[in-house]
């Protein structure tokens, strides 16, 4: 058996909300920790980002997918090359990709299963524009073999943290939990930033809500926030996972039909949305199955000042609410280093899925390796 050692890898990420590539310069060690030594966020050029959300919207032909693959690779190639450029080669890359698509839904076509996932950024492009082993593809595995695809940084998150709630609020809010009462388990609780920033777009011409002043400036409305607390995706059990796919322009555009006038009420509104889709979540599927002492937040999410008040306040009040910061880990990077992580166990072909998190019928190597 290869020895192990600790390795140089850079973690390539782009979320739902796809504002920019985070790219982070880490050191896994054999003991599973993760050091970063320096993170970027690498911007999308604007057409890439427009074509990317037209992808989400079903308007891109199957010429305009395909380029798109190896444009995004060009891209998470560029955002690697910038760190590169500063600390040299790593010893490989490791990609998440940008979802594109994900249906994780158990459904058969003449006895086929239509369970599926597409993350594009080429890797054969990004080990191409670097001269570095890249390592990509992670979900596909995963639902191979009975699994959601999805969530993977569980993987990361019960190697760093103990009797605790980790909840990651990106445009999806996800949530891993690891308690001594049982095995990790994770799933998505929801919307995160999505509809926020979407209506941010079309309400006040910006990308998000910065550090949730609107949000704070409005008054929550509490018959619409209970009218949208009442979708089915909220009462399923885990494992469940959800997109852009369900949480869809036609779907924020039909909720706001039964809006409030006042368009900081309508951030408010959203803003206590995502934080009480994962206090409920808690509640159903957390508080029940596992003893945990603190919630920690990471994502975008965490900057949002009004959320975090908001999640306080319907967080009993004996849970700890806290930060990936608290724990040496950045808020921004943390997905990154998990799926440095991820590409680590790849390369020494250590299983990385979390099967209690995605169904999967075992725990397996996920990752395709692209040489050079």
């Amino acid at each position: 058996m290869e020895e192990k050692e600790p390795k140089k890898i850079i973690g390539l990420m782009s979320g739902t909300s796809c504002d920019s590539i985070d790219a982070g310069l880490c050191i896994v060690h054999p003991d599973f920790s993760c050091e970063l030594i320096k993170g970027i966020n690498y911007k999308y050029p604007a057409t890439i980002r427009e074509k990317i959300f037209k992808a989400f919207s079903n308007e891109l032909n199957i010429k305009e997918l395909c380029q798109l693959n190896f444009e995004i690779g060009e891209c998470f190639g560029n955002a690697a090359n910038e760190l590169i450029k500063e600390y040299g080669k790593p010893d490989f890359i490791s990609s998440h990709g940008q979802t594109i698509y994900h249906y994780p839904f158990k459904e058969t076509e003449e006895n086929l299963s239509l369970t599926s996932t597409l993350q594009l950024g080429e890797s054969s492009v990004i080990s191409a524009k670097t001269g570095c082993l890249t390592i990509s593809n992670f979900r596909e595995a995963d639902i191979a073999h009975g699994g959601q695809g999805a969530p993977l940084v569980c993987f990361a998150d019960k190697q760093w943290f103990k009797n605790s709630a980790i909840q990651n609020i990106g445009g999806i809010s996800n949530v891993t939990v690891v308690s001594d009462d049982c095995l990790p388990f994770g799933f998505d609780t929801g919307c995160g930033n999505i509809m926020i920033d979407y209506c941010m777009n079309k309400l006040y011409n910006m990308p998000y809500d910065k550090d949730g002043e609107i949000g704070a400036s409005g008054t929550i409305s509490e018959y619409w926030l209970n009218c949208l607390l009442e979708d089915e995706y909220y009462y399923n059990t885990p494992p469940k996972t959800t997109g852009r796919e369900y949480f869809s322009p036609k779907y924020i555009e039909n909720i706001l039909k039964i809006a409030p006038p006042e368009k900081q009420d309508i951030i408010a509104t959203l803003t206590a949305l995502t934080a009480k889709t994962i206090a409920q979540a808690y509640e159903r599927f957390v508080y029940p199955n596992a003893h945990i002492n603190q919630v920690i937040v990471g994502g975008g999410g965490a900057y949002n000042k009004f959320l975090m008040k908001l999640l306080r306040n319907y967080l009993p009040k004996h849970i700890e609410l806290k930060t990936h910061e608290d724990f040496g880990i950045s808020n921004n990077y943390k997905e990154a280093m998990a799926f440095a992580l991820l590409g680590y166990c790849t390369y020494y072909k250590i299983p990385n899925n979390v099967p209690s998190c995605t169904g999967a019928d075992k725990s397996i190597v996920m990752g395709k390796i692209t040489q050079p």
